[in-house]
Order: structure tokens, then sequence, then C-alpha cells
């Protein structure tokens, strides 16, 4: 039997050493979110000055590390393929790059050579006893990335779950490894107010016994799981595992009995939550973690009866078009997975996609439902694709509908201070 264990403690490294595997020009591939591994890119941070032009991909950034930084992005520049907390400003600002995509379609832009992946930094548990590794936290993008690139280097740490699934890389691909013991990051679930549980309310109603989910991060979505607690033989295939997943599995709402597609399993493609998410993930026969491009694959996803999409979006005009990912012209987020999962539940029989969104913003003061959207909006999910809106006021079915009934269902679960400024827009527009 091979002696992996020699072949780990060969390419043991410390983070410092680790940056000989990096070339100038190099197209670093770093994966969503808890996935991004802390010790090399502070490694990075702190040597960014030694390199030309190093880029730096990810989804979802969650740290500040140094690099961040305009004055050195000569050396070492962000590459956003969605913004997070650590790279909006300077997205916004204009010196951290952006590459618009479909969340489920980076794993082809990787294959086809259209976004280069020359190495790989990422979190990793331990190694098994066969000589693997799991990429648990962020599968997504990374596993097309390994495919592809020159050097693999993992910051291997125990409290990264083992799981099961196509997440694995074998110590023998390895380049170098790195070892840490910091505690994962954690994310808490979100604040729900009054606005948020109406909203809840509203999509859980439509939610019947052993319907299959995919449910994202933010304070709807959390109001929907926490009125499902009483549902029954529930599944999910999501992109996102997070806390409030693991509400329903712990209150026997899930069991993943009624799934069409591998019934009895969850499947997702990044995890983000506490400790205890973390640790329920490990070896776990009920979890599976795929790539991207399996879990957001409309046809894939589809394949679940039932399928209930659940995703937030900024505006929506009264055509139906969703603008979730930027302010006007100001970028915020990006397109992820929304469109994705709209399309698969728009497949799915008896599927149904929720867009949920606050009738306002600003205290009242600015309609989410407008006219036209917002000058500069990047629309999300089309007029084509939308199904259910929600509002605290209600619900609106627009597939199928005509513009006029789609306006006359739209104004209908607006905010009422802004109704008739409404009705008198859509009849200038005809």
């Amino acid at each position: 039997m091979p002696d992996f264990d020699n072949l780990y403690q060969s390419k043991r490294v410390s983070a410092t050493e680790a940056m000989a595997q990096l070339h100038d020009g190099d197209f670093i591939i770093v994966p969503t979110g808890v996935g991004e591994p802390p010790a090399l890119l502070t490694a990075l941070s702190e040597q960014r000055r030694r390199f030309r032009d190093i880029k730096v991909a990810q989804i979802l950034a969650l740290r500040k590390y140094a690099y961040f930084d305009p004055e050195t992005v000569e050396h070492v520049r962000h590459v956003a393929l969605f913004y997070g907390p650590a790279s909006r400003a300077g997205g916004q600002a204009g010196w951290v790059d952006f590459i618009p995509n479909y969340f489920g379609e980076i794993p082809g832009l990787i294959e086809r050579h259209q976004i280069p992946a020359d190495v790989v930094f990422s979190m990793a548990s331990p190694m098994d006893e066969h000589g693997f590794f799991a990429l648990s936290l962020g599968t997504d993008y990374t596993m097309a990335a390994l495919a592809q690139a020159r050097s693999i280097v993992l910051e291997v740490n125990p409290n990264v779950p083992f799981t099961h699934g196509q997440c694995h890389v074998h110590i023998s691909r390895v380049s170098a490894l790195v070892e840490s013991s910091e505690p994962l990051l954690e994310v808490g679930l979100p604040v729900i107010g009054p606005v948020q549980q109406a909203i809840g309310k509203y999509v859980a109603d439509m939610i019947g016994d052993g319907a299959t989910l995919q449910i994202g991060y933010g304070a709807i979505p959390d109001a929907v799981v926490m009125q499902l607690v009483d549902k029954h033989d529930l599944g999910i295939h999501t992109e996102m595992v997070g806390d409030g997943i693991l509400t329903l599995v712990n209150c026997g709402a899930v069991t993943n009995r009624k799934k069409n597609f591998l019934p009895g399993k969850m499947v997702a493609t990044f995890a983000l939550g506490s400790s205890r998410l973390y640790q329920f993930m490990h070896r776990n026969p009920m979890l599976e973690m795929h790539p991207v491009n399996f879990t957001n694959d409309p046809a894939i996803a589809g394949l679940n009866d039932n399928l209930i999409t659940i995703n937030a979006s900024l505006q929506i005009d009264l055509l139906g078009q969703c603008g979730s990912e930027s302010l006007g012209r100001l970028p915020y987020s990006g397109t992820g997975g929304q469109a994705d999962f709209v399309r698969a539940a728009n497949r799915s029989r008896g599927g149904k996609s929720f867009i949920v969104l606050p009738s306002t913003a600003k205290d009242d003061t600015i309609s989410r439902i407008v006219p036209s959207l917002s000058n500069g909006t990047h629309v999300t999910t089309s007029k084509n694709d939308v199904d259910y809106v929600v509002t605290e006021f209600g619900v609106a079915q627009l597939r199928g509908k005509s513009a006029q009934q789609r306006a006359r269902e739209l104004i209908h679960i607006a905010h009422p201070n802004f109704r008739e400024e409404l009705r008198q827009a859509a009849d200038k527009l005809g």
C-alpha cells in the first residue's frame, strides 16, 4: 500500500514557503466564502509587492486581507465573480475587477480557459487513509480549477469536515500543503424583522410537504425556513447549505425521501454557517457536496418535482425584470445562482420560484417596485423567467401573464403609498 503519510510530509511547507508556487502573471482560483484559506491569503498579502500582475479570483470574499489594497493592484489584484463584504467597496471604486457570470457556468468558463486557473488556493479537510482531502466548504468551481491548475496548494485544517460527493483531491495531485488549526469563520443567522416574517409566511404557505428546497442566505429565506418546521419529507437541492437548513434537518422536516433525484441525499456546493453546521457535515451520509455545474444545472435540479427556489432582489419593474445585484449602476453583489435556480424551478413539475423583496427601502421612502429599473441597473432574472414575486403585502404570479396583467399584480403587492403613482406610470407606459 502506498505510503501517503510520507508523501504528505514531503509536501508540507509554511504558508510563506508556499508562495514559491506562484509566478508573475498567475491567476489564482479561491473557493467561495469559508473555503478561502486564511493562512495562504495572509502570506500572499504580506509578500504581494514581490509579485507582478497576480490575480485572485473568487466568489463571495468574506475577509478583507491586506492585498485588498488600491496601492498594490499592479502586484496582486482581486477579481470578483460575485461581490462580497471584502470586495464590494473596491468594486464600486473600480480597483477590484469583476467578471459577469452565472454561478453554475463558472466551471465551464474555466474548462474553456475563458477564466484562467494557473494555481488553486483552498481550505481542505485532513487527509483520509486513502490519500484524499475534501474541499467541502467550497466545492463550487474549484474542482474544475484543479483539473487545469499548474499548482494546487491546500490549507489543511482539522475543523474542515470530510464530506461525501464529488469534492475530493488526492495527495498525488497536490503541490504543497500548509497546516492550520484556527477555528473556521462562522456566519450567524440574520436578524428577522416583521417585514421579513410576513414575506416568509406568504412563501411558506405555498410550500407543500415533500417539496425540494433551494434556499439562499438572508433574513427573508431564513424567515421562510423558520415557518417550515412543521412540514414533512422536505428535500434539499441547493447551492448553499447553512444553519437554516440544519434547523429543518434537526426538527425532522427534512428527510429527502420524496426527492426524484438522489433521494435520501441533501445536495449543495458550499457551506456558510456555524461550527455546528460544519460538524454536522462531517462524514454525514445524508449530505453530498458537488461542483456548482452539478448543483446549479437547471436540467439536473429540475429533475426534482416540486422544486421550490427562494432568492432575494433589490428592485423589480412592472414587466418583472429583477435587478438583484446592483444599486443602479453601482455594483453590489452578482448574479450568483439566482437565474440558475429560477430556471430549474420552471423546469420542475410542480416547481415554484420565488423572488422576495421588501416593498420599500430607506424607511418607506423608496419603492422597490418601479415602472422601469433604475438607469444602469444590472438585470439578474429576466421577465421571461420570473414566476412568483413576494413582498410583505402579498404574492404576484407573473409567468404566463401579459404585460398589463403583470403590472396590475405587482402594483397590488407594492407599498400602499406608491400604488397610485405606479398606476399612473403604468398608464404612461401603455
